[in-house]
C-alpha cells in the first residue's frame, strides 16, 4: 500500500470503545442521512448537518490529521486517522485549523462551517470510514 508519510496512529482499538459515545462534530440539524437518497441521484454516505457559517467542526476523537485541503467535490475537506482503519471526514468547510501531520484530540476544533466545494447551503458533510469504506455513523453517535 501507500507509505504514510506521518506516524502511524497506534491500533490500540481504542477507537472501538467509543462506539454509541461519539459528539456530532459540529451543533446543527442533521439534514441527509447515511443511505437515504440525496437531491442529484445516490445516497449520503455519511451525514449533512446544516450549521451556521463560522461554527467549530470538532474532531469526534483522537488522532492524525492525515489531509487537509480543498478537494473537488468535498471543497474544504479535513481527514482524521483514529487508527485500526477508521477515519473521520470533515467536508465543505470554510476554514481549515489543522494542517496534515497534526495530532487532535477530542473535541478540539479543526475546521470552521462553511459551504466550499459547490454546497448550496452552509452545512458540514461528515462521514466516517472503517477500511475505506463509509460506515452508518448512527451506531457510533450518542443518542440525545
Amino acid at each position: 500500500g501507500k507509505e504514510n508519510r506521518y506516524d502511524p496512529v497506534p491500533n490500540d482499538g481504542r477507537f472501538a470503545k467509543l462506539r454509541g459515545k461519539l459528539r456530532l462534530p459540529v451543533r446543527g440539524a442533521v439534514i441527509g442521512r447515511f443511505g437515504k437518497a440525496r437531491e442529484g441521484g445516490g445516497q449520503w454516505r455519511g451525514l449533512f448537518i446544516r450549521s451556521d457559517s463560522g461554527s467549530p467542526v470538532k474532531a469526534i476523537a483522537a488522532g492524525r490529521v492525515v489531509f487537509s485541503e480543498w478537494m473537488r467535490g468535498f471543497g474544504n475537506l479535513l481527514i482524521v486517522d483514529h487508527g485500526n482503519g477508521y477515519m473521520s471526514l470533515y467536508a465543505h468547510n470554510d476554514t481549515l485549523l489543522k494542517d496534515a501531520g497534526a495530532r487532535v484530540s477530542r473535541g478540539d476544533a479543526v475546521a470552521k462551517v462553511g459551504n466550499s466545494g459547490g454546497q448550496g447551503v452552509t452545512a458540514l458533510y461528515f462521514e466516517l470510514r472503517r477500511g475505506g469504506q463509509p460506515v452508518n455513523p448512527d451506531s457510533w453517535l450518542q443518542r440525545r
